[in-house]
């Protein structure tokens, strides 16, 4: 399991097959100790379903428990975002 720990450590978010090729891991085993640490709290995981030429693959995404993926480019400034959420706010308490 620190092995996993440390990839994604120093690599960020991956599939679970990336972790598998890069660790030396099997597959299966990797994906068992993946949910081993997101039980514990370590890793946050989101199960990923692709479709390519009518193939399902399911893979498993994940990264370190607290450390969220950098902002993607061109993301809006925190100002007009708490602009946004302020005029939202209202509107999503009424539909509930």
């Amino acid at each position: 399991m620190n092995e996993i720990l440390q990839y994604l450590t120093k690599h960020g978010q991956k599939l679970d097959i990336e972790v598998a090729e890069a660790t030396g891991i099997s597959l299966a085993n990797v994906r068992f100790q993946l949910s081993e640490l997101s039980t514990k709290g370590k890793i946050v995981t989101c199960h990923l379903t692709r479709y390519d030429y009518k193939k399902t693959l399911e893979n498993i995404s994940c990264r370190i428990a607290g450390c969220p993926p950098p902002a993607a480019p061109g993301r809006k400034q925190k100002t007009q975002f708490n602009r946004c959420t302020k005029v939202l706010k209202p509107i999503i308490g009424r539909l509930k």
